[in-house]
């Protein structure tokens, strides 16, 4: 298979056992470019058979690859590493055709994805579990850590290049087999990733790529094949996910929604928090999961900020991303902008004030566009305050004071993530302490982990015991033996 252009315009394939070849199932829809509405491509779902043979593959090359030696498991991600930086550009063009965020973004999601190769190449050292001489008398004991088997990852439409590389590189660099089911609705991406895979050098079978449906993901939760899974998307579904995997078995780390909150105290600097606050909100056109989509402002800078950010995000050009000059790009398809839409006018309904209708902007003529859109004075408890929009939608909402705009914040039943604007070190550390969420940020509008430091998430935005990222993987995609030694006569 060749890399590049020729991904566009033919049908979506698996790759399995180091070949590629066409799902057998009979259901699959259109990939479109949301954008301009061309259909670019068709994706057919896999099959039970399919996913049979996939998961056997895996497992024959498992009992190889588990005996390789770790220094020789890794050099294919080093390899990996370096196709990932070569063809960047590209592959970011394409992700933006089948997407639509912006030529910039996806090119920044990438970076953050070839981070995770990076540090997985570090598992000689990572992997370590420690050794204890004379742990009791004449006994040496060592911890080991040993690989499972077979491990899927079921990743969202949002970042399709990076949130695959949360997981993949891991999962292989500690000796296991991995399957990648990315999403329906952008699946191109994922075939490009797989053609660097496949001239990255890894065994047949130890790196394989599915396509499908909810029928593909329950067949995967339930296979008995499967020592472990992983998923990102949206919190219903994160909790099909943990409870059908747990139930059949197996390890589980299923990232749901969130709500994200930023709190701007009357100490922060205005400006720089109004710009963090509208790149927050809006990057992605809002559909990522540490979007900052509620701004608790305290009630004596209120107004002030919320002139601020009303000007910044109405000069927000929005266009096709890989326009030279796009800020944001479109939804993923209309049927979402319609979902997003609806919440609108929920807020409308409930009473909030429409600072700025992003839905009666110019935009492009075709494509799935809409514009930042601003809700003033909003109730915590409101619908456009309380669920996961995923789109861009501010909602401003007023505290009375620092207190209290903590105690708003801790209100939500997510905990992703959170970011603070102050200047003062007090603040910040009742803020450190006090919210409930996993991701932390001062003066900062996204609080987004390096690939090194493992990726939280509280409350109803994950369910599992490890999560993405960092050191958090190892212990994921390995369990540990305890190794005890005596040689009486030593």
């Amino acid at each position: 298979m060749t890399l590049g252009t020729s991904i566009e315009n033919r049908d979506v394939q698996n790759y399995i056992g180091g070949s590629w070849n066409s799902p057998s199932g009979s259901d699959g829809q259109e990939i479109v470019n949301p954008a301009t509405g061309d259909a670019i491509s068709h994706v057919t779902f896999s099959s039970q058979s399919d996913i049979d043979d996939a998961v056997q593959q895996g497992q024959q090359a498992f009992e190889e690859w588990r005996e390789t030696p770790v220094e020789e498991r890794i050099q294919p991600l080093f390899r990996l590493k370096q196709l990932l930086d070569e063809h960047q550009d590209e592959m970011a063009r394409l992700l933006v055709k089948e997407h639509g965020k912006t030529f910039k973004e996806a090119k920044g999601e990438l970076r953050r994805g070839i981070e995770n190769v990076e540090v997985a190449c570090g598992i000689p050292s990572m992997m370590q579990a420690g050794h204890l001489p004379n742990a009791a008398p004449d006994i040496d004991e060592t911890a080991v850590r040993k690989p499972l088997g077979v491990f899927t990852a079921i990743t969202p439409f949002n970042f399709p290049g990076m949130i695959p590389l949360w997981f993949l590189p891991y999962a292989v660099a500690t000796g296991n087999a991995f399957i990648l089911k990315p999403s329906e609705r952008d699946p191109l991406t994922a075939q490009y990733l797989f053609d660097l895979v496949e001239e990255a050098g890894f065994p047949d079978g130890i790196l394989q790529l599915v396509n499908g449906g909810p029928d593909t993901v329950n067949t995967l939760l339930e296979h008995e094949g499967i020592a472990g899974v992983s998923f990102v998307g949206s919190t219903p579904v994160a909790k099909h996910v943990y409870e059908t995997a747990a139930a059949n078995g197996k390890r589980v780390q299923a990232q749901g929604g969130a709500k994200n909150h930023i709190v701007v105290a009357e100490s922060a600097d205005l400006d720089f928090a109004a710009e963090q606050t509208v790149s927050s909100a809006f990057a992605n056109s809002g559909q990522r999961c540490l979007a900052n989509p509620v701004a608790v402002v305290v009630d004596e800078i209120y107004d002030k900020f919320a002139d601020r950010v009303t000007d910044i995000a109405s000069d927000l050009t929005v266009t096709n991303g890989l326009d030279d000059d796009a800020e944001m790009g479109p939804l993923i398809t209309s049927e979402h902008q319609s979902r997003v839409e609806q919440y609108i006018q929920e807020g409308i309904d409930d009473g909030a004030t429409l600072l700025v209708d992003g839905r009666t902007l110019e935009t492009p003529e075709a494509g799935n566009f809409l514009r930042p859109t601003i809700f003033g004075d909003v109730d915590p408890s409101m619908s456009i305050a309380q669920e996961e929009i995923f789109g861009p939608v501010l909602a401003l909402v007023r505290a009375e004071d620092f207190a209290d705009a903590l105690s708003i914040v801790n209100g939500s039943r997510f905990g992703n993530a959170a970011s603070l604007f102050t200047d003062r070190g007090s603040d910040a550390r009742q803020f450190r302490h006090t919210v409930e969420a996993g991701n932390l940020g001062v003066n900062t509008g996204t609080a987004a982990p390096m690939a090194f430091f493992h990726f939280g998430g509280w409350k109803d935005s994950f369910f599992g015991d490890l999560h993405a990222q960092g050191e958090d993987m190892i212990h994921f995609y390995t369990d540990k033996a305890v190794y005890i030694e005596r040689w009486p006569d030593a």
